[in-house]
Parts: C-alpha cells; sequence; structure tokens
C-alpha cells in the first residue's frame, strides 16, 4: 500500500537511517531517480498456501506482463519531483486494469535527495475458454467463448464468443490495443455475426486518461443492424428490423489538474442514421419509427474534483474499490444541420452529473443524474432522463446494508422505444421485460454478508438478503400489468472470481414476489454474471 499520512516530522526533512513515506519524500522536495518494474505472476509460491500443484502449473503456463506495459501506465518518470498524488492516481488507474491483481508502489531507496521506487504489481489469470449459462426472468442465456485479455503479456485482447439468449444468437470477434503508441492510445475493433444481423465497430482514441491530461483525440465508426422487440406482460408483442450506422470525430484540450479541478473543452463532428423497416413474417408495429438522418458539429465540457476514497468490501470483496467522491459532470451540445445531410435541423443535447458524500461511521452516499435527446421538429424529438442514489452503510467490516432508488422518463412520440422491468431489470421476482411504459422507478435494499472464506485461493464469497420494489408505467408502450407497483424478497449467493481478469461475481439467487398474477410464478431462480455484488 501506498503510506501518504504527513508526520509532525516531514516538515524537517525525512529521519535518517530510514526510507521516508511518500508524504514525507514530497515535503523534503525528493526527486525520483531509478523506476524499478517487478512483474509477479499470478500466485505467489512463498506463500504455503498458494504454493501446490494447481498454482504452480497455472504460474508455469501463464505469461507475466511485460515490464514496458506497467512502465508504460505510469504517471511520473525519473527526474521528477515525488507527487503523492500523482503515485495515487497512477496506482489507482492501475488498478482499474483487470490484468493486474495487485498493485502497489513503494520507495526502495533513498540517498541525496534522490528516491528509487518500484512498481510491484500480480497479474490475473487472463486465458478464459469456456462455457457460461445464465438465467433471470425465466429465460436462459448460454454462451461459449476464447479470450486472452493480457496476449503474451502485451495487455493486448483477442478474443471469440458466441452466445444464445431469448433474441438472437451472436458470433463475435475483437481485438483491443489499449496501451498502442504512446502508451494510452486505445485501439479497438470488433465484428459481431447475428442471427438477425451484424455489428462492426472500430476506434482509435486517445482519451483525457488522467487528471492533469492536456489533450485527447479521437475517432470512432460502428454499424449495426438487427431486430428490435416491444414488450407487453413480457411478451413480445412486435418487431421491426433497426439499422444504425455512426462515425464520430473529437478533439480535446484542457489546462490540466488546477486546485483540484480539472475543466475539459472538446470540439467534434458527429454522424448518426437511423432506419426502420418491417421484417416479413414478423408481426410489425402499428406505426414505424421514421428514418432520420443528423450530422452535427458539436462542443462538450467536462469537469472533474479531484477527491476519489479507497474502500474495501462495497461492491466487491476483500478487493479494494475506488469511488468519486468529489463532483463529476458533462454537458454537450450539438446542431443538426440539413445543409450537412441531416434529415431535420435539431439540437442535440446531453447532460450528466455525479456526486459523493461522506457520511459517519464509514457510509457514503452517491448520487448521479442525467439526460439526453434531440429538440428542434416534434415528430423526431426525443428525451431520456434519469437519477439515482445510492447508500452505502458499514455496520461493521463483514456486513453493509445497501439501498438503490432510481428513477427514469422517457418520451418518444414514435414509440421506438420503451423502459422495461423485470427479471434481470430490477425486478427479480417477476418475468423478463414484465412491465413496460415511458416511466420508471425502481428500489432495492439489501442486506449484503462478506465472509472471509477463500475457496482454492480462487472465489471469494458472500451472500445478500433483498427486497425490490418498482414500477414502469405510462405511455403508448405501456402493459396491463403496470396497473400497480410491484415488489418481491429473496436471498442468494455471491461469488467473486479473484484471479481472473475478468472479475466476474456470479449471483445465484431466489426472488419471490409479494404481488403477483396468477400466470407469475411463485419464486424465480436466477444465475447472471455481473461486474460487481
Amino acid at each position: 500500500m501506498i503510506a501518504c499520512s504527513l508526520p509532525q516530522a516531514a516538515a524537517q526533512g525525512p529521519a535518517a537511517g530510514k526510507i521516508p513515506s511518500f508524504a514525507e519524500l514530497e515535503a523534503a522536495g525528493a526527486v525520483i531517480g531509478e523506476v524499478r518494474i517487478d512483474t509477479r505472476n499470478i500466485f505467489d509460491l512463498a506463500d504455503e498456501k498458494e504454493n501446490g500443484i494447481l498454482y504452480r502449473a497455472a504460474n508455469a503456463i501463464h505469461i507475466r506482463t511485460q515490464a514496458w506495459v506497467v512502465r508504460r501506465q505510469l504517471l511520473f518518470k525519473p527526474g521528477e519531483r515525488v507527487s503523492v498524488r500523482l503515485i495515487e492516481e497512477t496506482e489507482r488507474l492501475m488498478r482499474s486494469n483487470r490484468i493486474f491483481y495487485d498493485v502497489s508502489i513503494v520507495p526502495v531507496d533513498y540517498r541525496n535527495g534522490v528516491v528509487d521506487l518500484e512498481v510491484r504489481t500480480r497479474d490475473t489469470w487472463t486465458l478464459e475458454p469456456g462455457v457460461s449459462a445464465s438465467r433471470a426472468g425465466g429465460v436462459n442465456k448460454t454462451g461459449a467463448s476464447l479470450l486472452d485479455t493480457n496476449v503474451l503479456g502485451t495487455g493486448v485482447l483477442l478474443g471469440a464468443s458466441r452466445f444464445t439468449d431469448a433474441d438472437r444468437s451472436s458470433t463475435q470477434y475483437r481485438v483491443s490495443m489499449p496501451h498502442a503508441f504512446d502508451g494510452w492510445t486505445a485501439i479497438d475493433y470488433s465484428h459481431a455475426q447475428l442471427s438477425d444481423g451484424e455489428t462492426r465497430t472500430a476506434s482509435i482514441a486517445r482519451p483525457f486518461y488522467a487528471l492533469d491530461t492536456r489533450w485527447a483525440a479521437g475517432l470512432s465508426t460502428s454499424t449495426d443492424t438487427r431486430i428490435d422487440f416491444l414488450f407487453s406482460n413480457g411478451v413480445k408483442v412486435a418487431q421491426f428490423r433497426h439499422r444504425q450506422d455512426s462515425v464520430e470525430a473529437f478533439g480535446g484540450w484542457s489546462e490540466g489538474l488546477v486546485n483540484h479541478w480539472t475543466h475539459r473543452y472538446s470540439l467534434g463532428l458527429s454522424y448518426l442514421e437511423d432506419t426502420y423497416k418491417n421484417e416479413p413474417g414478423l408481426p410489425a408495429p402499428v406505426q414505424l419509427p421514421p428514418d432520420q438522418t443528423l450530422a452535427a458539429p458539436f462542443l462538450r465540457y467536462e469537469l472533474v474534483h479531484d477527491s476519489y476514497e479507497k474502500v474495501k468490501n462495497r461492491d466487491l470483496i476483500e478487493r479494494p474499490e475506488y469511488f468519486a467522491m468529489g463532483t463529476q459532470a458533462s454537458v454537450r451540445l450539438g446542431r443538426a444541420l440539413s445543409g450537412l445531410g441531416s434529415t431535420q435541423n435539431l439540437w442535440l443535447y446531453s447532460a450528466s452529473a455525479s456526486d459523493g458524500f461522506r457520511l459517519p461511521s464509514n457510509r457514503g452516499l452517491l448520487s448521479s443524474t442525467s439526460i439526453s435527446g434531440q429538440s428542434g421538429y416534434a415528430p423526431l424529438d426525443r428525451q431520456l432522463a434519469s437519477a439515482s442514489i445510492r447508500f452505502y452503510g458499514h455496520p461493521d467490516s463483514r456486513t453493509l446494508t445497501f439501498v438503490s432508488l432510481s428513477g427514469d422518463a422517457l418520451k418518444d412520440p414514435n414509440a421506438s422505444s420503451q423502459l422495461v422491468l423485470g427479471g434481470d431489470t430490477g425486478l427479480r421476482g417477476y418475468p423478463r421485460n414484465y412491465q413496460t411504459g415511458d416511466r420508471r422507478v425502481l428500489l432495492n435494499v439489501e442486506e449484503r454478508v462478506y465472509t472471509d472464506w477463500y475457496p482454492f485461493r480462487l472465489f471469494r464469497v458472500g451472500g445478500a438478503v433483498f427486497y425490490d420494489c418498482g414500477r414502469a408505467w405510462d405511455g403508448p408502450g405501456e402493459s396491463p400489468s403496470s396497473a400497480r407497483w410491484l415488489s418481491n424478497v429473496g436471498f442468494g449467493l455471491r461469488i467473486l472470481s479473484t484471479r481472473s481478469s475478468f472479475g466476474n461475481v456470479v449471483h445465484v439467487d431466489f426472488a419471490f414476489p409479494l404481488n403477483r398474477d396468477p400466470s407469475v410464478k411463485s419464486f424465480q431462480f436466477l444465475v447472471q454474471t455481473k461486474l460487481s455484488l
């Protein structure tokens, strides 16, 4: 871990005979000397609990991350003054990279105002050959994949996968280079062949990867064609083919981090084309959404406050987690122009904001809100507004009370989309997409348990009891089941894969609806894979 406390003696310089903390080094104006990279294998064979035949075999097969991959992700370099903030931000960014199980940065030698640093990383297992199965809302999903997120230790992702669910089957191929060129440029390409269409995406971007990043640029393109569905009481009532083509390019600049705040500005050009048509042999909606083309220059502004909190046992089990506790906001405004080929002159807008609040006794509250849409021609006017609040309460280190309240409001005169609730969309005791409408409210309350059971040094195990309550209603797509509020109770098991780069959490739940129609089963059995508890 990084020592960041500033003792009273720091102002007088580091004490002789010991390696100072980073706070002491920064206060003394120390300069970074050599930066050593120590990339370690998946399991620590010096630990007798990890020195079994399974662990030795995994280490022998695994190719460790190359040192240059780690070095490219450092925000500091030799010759610069020690900065606690940069060291902490480097660790936070690297820990978000799932190829690492652990990351620590430590001072290893100090002399004459120069400190040598060592960056220690421990890899995760990044090769995923296997099959998967899940069930939610009475619907099964199966899949098979061969994926490596760290090919030959280079950080490159290469993979192929296939899945089948209630809507379609798909075979997907993907290659991604997240640390190309300068180490912060990401190149990504994917191609999916669907049973009802095809998807292709490609992008190259250098984002605002750190708080003090001064410029960003990117180009992305995608083509997607598939059959979209409208639901009522969990049953498909209409289907139509939807093709979407998009291209976007942008460039951005920033003055960097100033007094704990970062302001970012971007200019860009976007192109979006949506076309709809009836699919022969399938039930069609009463009215198809109108085709539209939007070609729009845009301006984007982002605001980030440098305030993050490092915690444990919230959305994961026994793993460091970082929560943004400061204000983060983004506003984007564009103008679709008929002179550039747009169907109509329209304003295109989006805005989002989030903030965190530290409460007594290690409790936390996170809030977020967003709105996006287009305006200027009534038949094409659309808008989606969303807001949520999440509360994390820690009675002790092994239990947590989690409460989430969210709401959405949709405006779409063409009924080309709808808000859904049920199964994997929040109400775990009801069928998939059971309620539909233009308004949605959902309350989730969980009492989570984090055990210290660590089977085979591979999995962390937890559990939860939960209560869900919500409703989706209003609009032309409202279903008969939307006439009342629905609720359910349940319990489940949580299994976190700690030593794989995929870091998935398997949810195994039993949910019991409290006010159901005769057509709804008395309980739902759900097996899902998510990124958090």
